[in-house]
């Protein structure tokens, strides 16, 4: 994955938790990440997409 891909990122919020999801639409892969609800969006969503790219490297 390179830093062009269109990657979506969703956040839910499970009581005290916020969960991040990063889904990458042309493989279907989705990478999830769970912290704080007051956690800033923007590092979960940098997590959750580092984690995409992880997972990604690991499955090639």
């Amino acid at each position: 994955m390179n830093g062009r891909r269109e990657i979506f990122v969703e956040f839910v919020i499970l009581g005290n938790s916020l969960k991040a999801t990063a889904i990458d639409p042309e493989s279907g892969l989705e990478a999830s990440v769970i912290g704080p609800a007051n956690a800033p969006q923007s590092t979960m969503a940098q997590a959750a997409r580092r984690k995409l790219e992880f997972m990604a490297k690991k499955k090639t």
